[in-house]
């Protein structure tokens, strides 16, 4: 039973206030993110819903709309009984109150007048996370045109697209505000993907002593999960330790944290206090910080080009290396045997082996000899050329298609699904290179074209079919990772490959974070000797666009196990839990630490630290140095004028920024 889910109150005569958020999606993001907006950052949110039931989700009863209700009512209670309990971080109480309820839409597309029924020329900030690209470009256009000012958050696969669309959105809202100053205009577009944000913790699932990467200003900030240190060695903290793992991380019948693990989750910004007394717990540490290069291809696992050894077989190599050593005697013979010169004797055993030379009829007998040799030598060259021409062939056909698994591949990661999570997964695995095998059903799938660039082998076939994932060696794999979009495909080949190899680690992309947790615990109760993960994608996605919304001031999103962390670049400036504190005296555990100064003047400052340096076309030239300080000393005094790059918890982050907006009202 379903149970009952109680209407969220509705206000379809009252428009809203300014100031609000509007959330416009199809799928279990838009209601988590309206969450993330609700429930941790305290903001008023209209969300938008398509009727009917969700697309990814049709066995489900509920429209979108009783999901989003349901999900709301679910987390409301949990902050009432979070409220009651004073267990709240930074003991900041409810951090709703006052906050009226969620105001929830059904409209099949975000067209003008539905845009203007949700007060988009009022609003602070709209997100746009539909599933479909052109629906989120097109409404993101309309939405520049109502409100110039408007802050806006689209969701895109395509990275290319993004990034001259959120150029192409900046401009328009500048040009339609003459006279404004661009620094003081509030209106900035972040382009984001899902697929991106969630393929590191998804990759991660299938490896130990993963690293994730963030990057700032140029630079790149390293994440390391480190394991606990053996009896008598001593953990390097890097930098600073960011994270204490779950005890029971590594083992296969421990809880994986969560926000609702109580003392077994991870431990988000330590003290050193907490440090030094966690032992037999693993660490996440700011290892190492260096300068971002360009984006580098993922290698193939074939290997780069076309080699001999590629192209012709073993065996027709040897073939032709042993008619090359019978040409070559057949010179040495006849410069022993007669007086002719090296290159005139070349000359003739190649006319006598292509049949091309006169019969030696009033040759000395030796000279005769030699020819009849050079022409059955001769015999062997025109199979041996066939042979040549046809593996040649079937060599160029065979590139232009799909590697099958190797008989002797071992301890790889077999990935399910090539659909936009899948391919970016399958890419961050052969970065860090990762052997992978492929199962897809669909064999024109999204990344079925890159599986093919980079040699990955490709298995076509249903993955709940018998001997589709033996077919992908499941009995010699490291991992599995189930990442199609429908749900109990993923159990179901889980379950499968469980059943073939009970000690396979399991990692599994679920749209319903409840229900990824529910089919943890039973995963890891059916089999305690083996790893098994779960992962929604929406709860991994989120955090960052909840925070892109607030401002574009996040560089990036860490998952810790099922928490995440947030990077994020703040002005010092009306925050009184900062502003005239030393670096020390800011750190608050569990909710923020300062991690960098940007000690470049304000009026020469990058406006976005995320992102990457203006193209040199000039590859030896020297770029400039950046202004981030790392190595900070404790007691320096923060100013009004500083900008610091911090590492904070959501509900450190929603705290930072709600006493910014309490102090610097809105204009």
């Amino acid at each position: 039973m379903l149970g009952f889910v109680p209407p969220l109150p509705q206000q379809p005569g009252r428009p809203p206030s300014a100031g609000h958020m509007i959330v416009c999606g199809d799928d279990a993001l838009a209601r988590r993110l309206a969450v993330e907006l609700r429930y941790v950052y305290g903001e008023r949110v209209t969300l938008l819903l398509p009727p009917g039931r969700d697309a990814n989700s049709p066995e489900t009863p509920l429209t979108q709309r009783g999901r989003a209700a349901a999900l709301f009512g679910r987390m409301s209670a949990a902050m009432n009984r979070a409220g009651n309990g004073g267990g709240t971080t930074g003991g900041s109480g409810d951090t709703n109150a006052g906050v009226e309820a969620v105001r929830i839409m059904e409209a099949p597309e975000p067209s003008d007048d539905v845009l203007e029924e949700a007060g988009v020329d009022r609003a602070a900030a709209l997100a746009l996370v539909y599933d479909d690209d052109e629906r989120n470009i097109r409404a993101a256009l309309t939405a520049r045109r109502l409100n110039p000012r408007l802050r806006l958050v689209i969701r895109l696969y395509n990275r290319k697209l993004g990034q001259h669309l959120e150029e192409l959105l900046d401009q328009a809202a500048a040009v339609a505000m003459p006279g404004i100053d661009p620094a003081l205009l509030d209106a900035s577009t972040t382009v984001l993907s899902d697929a991106d944000t969630a393929a590191p913790a998804l990759a991660a699932t299938a490896l130990t002593g993963s690293s994730k990467i963030i990057q700032a200003e140029g630079l790149l900030l390293r994440a390391a999960e480190r394991p606990p240190p053996r009896p008598g060695e001593t953990a390097d903290p890097g930098l600073c330790t960011l994270a204490l793992l779950s005890s029971t991380t590594n083992d296969p019948a421990g809880a994986e944290g969560s926000d609702s693990s109580g003392d077994e989750a991870p431990q988000l910004l330590p003290d050193e206090s907490a440090v030094a007394a966690a032992t037999g717990r693993g660490t996440v540490v700011l290892e190492a910080i260096s300068r971002a290069d360009p984006d580098r291809p993922a290698t193939r696992m074939g290997g780069r080009g076309a080699p001999l050894s590629q192209v012709f077989s073993r065996r027709l190599r040897w073939s032709a290396l042993g008619v090359a050593a019978a040409a070559l005697a057949l010179v040495i013979a006849s410069l022993l045997t007669t007086e002719d010169t090296a290159v005139h004797s070349t000359y003739l055993t190649l006319l006598d082996l292509l049949g091309m030379n006169d019969p030696a009829e009033g040759a000395p007998p030796a000279r005769q000899i030699i020819q009849l040799l050079s022409g059955i030598a001769g015999l062997l060259l025109l199979p041996l050329l066939l042979a040549a021409v046809l593996e040649a062939f079937g060599t160029l056909r065979t590139a232009s298609s799909l590697r099958r698994p190797p008989r002797g591949l071992s301890g790889h990661v077999v990935l399910l699904g090539l659909g936009k999570i899948g391919t970016r997964v399958l890419v961050r695995l052969r970065e860090l290179d990762i052997p992978v095998v492929v199962v897809e059903e669909d064999p024109d799938a999204r990344g079925i074209p890159l599986a093919r660039s980079m040699h990955v082998p490709t298995v076509i076939g249903d993955v709940t079919q018998e001997g589709v994932l033996e077919a992908a060696k499941i009995r010699r794999a490291r991992a599995l990772l189930a990442l199609t979009s429908i749900d109990t495909t993923n159990l179901e080949a889980a379950l499968y490959a469980r059943s073939v190899k009970p000690d396979l680690r399991v990692a599994l992309r679920l749209y319903d974070d409840e229900f990824a947790t529910a089919v943890y615990r039973t995963l890891r109760t059916a089999h305690p000797g083996a790893l098994t993960r779960s992962r929604s994608v929406s709860h991994l996605a989120a955090p960052a666009f909840a925070g892109a919304m607030m401002g574009r001031q996040i560089l990036g999103a860490v998952p810790v196990e099922r928490k995440v962390m947030l990077f994020a670049a703040l002005e010092v400036a009306g925050h009184p839990q900062l502003e005239g504190h030393t670096v020390e005296q800011a750190f608050r555990a569990g909710a923020w630490r300062v991690l960098a100064i940007d000690a470049t003047p304000p009026a020469d400052r990058t406006p976005d630290l995320a992102a990457m340096p203006p193209y040199n076309p000039d590859g030896d030239a020297v770029q400039p140095p950046s202004g981030l300080v790392w190595d900070l000393h404790p007691g320096y005094v923060l100013r009004a004028t500083d900008r610091v790059v911090i590492a904070a918890t959501r509900r450190g982050l929603a705290e930072l920024l709600r006493r910014q907006r309490s102090v610097v009202p809105r204009q």
